[in-house]
């Protein structure tokens, strides 16, 4: 089957103005100024002369089988379903556990993960949790990322949280050793992602890893490095020694404490950082729990991915430049896990995940791998159990 887009702004995510963009199966076949095909040809056109066109998001960070449980059993988050996720602008998922791995699985996510690309996105996943030792599927952090074609680093791990397992920096490092050597044997990212807590050590060991080790220090990358001005500032103090960072999303309405996006990312840019540097997660389906200042459990909410697309909407009509906000969400993601020679950019030979958005930054289409999934930001597949 044959897709033609034609005449859509390009962002891929560099701007590259109004092109036409041909579909066949699950790849770009082609992106040209106007491209004209036989009549002959089994193909549907798609006429986007006032759509913009991006490549689909890619993010880094959902709980695909539910977080949560710190409040008991009936506050663990159920599994996210397809549906939310592409109507998001989602087409490529990494899955994490999180806090609870007693009732969750590795092999359950695994499991969610391969339904997930039957279903018709495309989803990896990491080995461990919150805790050291990791859990893994294989028994070894290096053999789940070797051997298991889903698998592309462990995480997220719990540091500066007292929900950790508060592992010492030799452990940390050992973990991240093993993760690259993993991710070498394997030809994978081997990238270990770290829950950021409010704790008083922020992020020392990632520091001391620069400074004290040969590994190189974009071999991990914190998360949720919006949660309090301190936790920020270590973000931009690491990313000036070369490291990678992530920011949660937070849609319209930030945590308490937690700085905006906006505001962060112009911090971050003072400072100097490369946007390259930076990517957008939605934390999806992890729980968002509450604590007093004992550390006793007080309430708690679910995160959820549409924040993702309302934090793109807001941020690509601000002054940073659309490029570098679409960056943000699919180039940079994809290069962070080593899957940037399919995903994150349009281009020819590149997976046909691909967003057309309204003037006005509506979603209006979602193609995940050449097939339509969401039109007028409605989605037309569902997942298998509705």
């Amino acid at each position: 089957m044959f897709t033609l887009i034609k005449g859509a702004t390009v962002y891929g995510p560099d701007l590259l103005g109004k092109k036409d963009i041909l579909m066949a199966a699950d790849k770009i076949v082609a992106v040209a100024e106007d491209i004209s095909l036989p009549d002959s040809l089994d193909a549907e056109t798609v006429p986007a002369y006032d759509r913009i066109a991006t490549p689909g998001f890619v993010d880094l960070h959902v709980h695909l089988t539910g977080g949560g449980g710190e409040g008991g059993p009936q506050t663990r988050v159920p599994e996210i379903q397809l549906s939310l996720i592409t109507c998001a602008g989602v087409t490529t998922v990494l899955g994490v556990l999180g806090t609870d791995n007693i009732t969750r699985h590795p092999e359950s996510l695994l499991a969610k993960a391969m339904g997930l690309e039957a279903e018709g996105i495309t989803a990896y996943i990491m080995s461990g949790s919150y805790q050291l030792p990791p859990v893994t599927i294989t028994g070894s952090v290096k053999k789940d990322i070797a051997l298991i074609s889903q698998v592309v680093g462990v995480g997220e791990i719990a540091i500066s949280d007292h929900r950790s397992s508060q592992p010492d920096f030799k452990e940390f490092v050992q973990l991240v050793a093993e993760a690259r050597i993993g991710g070498m044997i394997g030809n994978k990212a081997g990238v270990v992602q770290l829950h950021m807590g409010h704790g008083s050590k922020g992020m020392d060991y990632l520091f001391r890893l620069a400074e004290e080790t040969d590994i190189p220090v974009t071999q991990v990358f914190p998360t949720h490095v919006t949660k309090d001005a301190d936790v920020l500032e270590h973000a931009i103090r690491f990313a000036r020694m070369g490291g990678n960072v992530d920011i949660t999303a937070s849609g319209k309405k930030p945590r308490a404490g937690k700085v905006p996006t906006d505001d962060a990312l112009r911090r971050l840019k003072s400072q100097g950082i490369n946007p390259a540097q930076v990517t957008v997660s939605s934390d999806a389906n992890g729980s968002l729990p509450r604590f007093d200042a004992g550390g006793n459990y007080i309430g708690m909410k679910a995160a959820h991915i549409s924040t993702l697309l309302a934090e793109f909407k807001y941020l690509v009509v601000q002054d940073f430049g659309i490029p570098d906000i679409v960056g943000l969400f699919t180039r940079n993601p994809a290069e962070r896990i080593k899957i940037d020679h399919r995903k994150g950019s349009i281009k020819t030979g590149w997976d046909a995940d691909l967003l057309l958005f309204k003037p006005d930054w509506a979603l209006d289409r979602v193609y995940a791998k050449g097939r339509l999934m969401v039109t007028n930001g409605r989605p037309l597949v569902f997942e298998t159990f509705l």
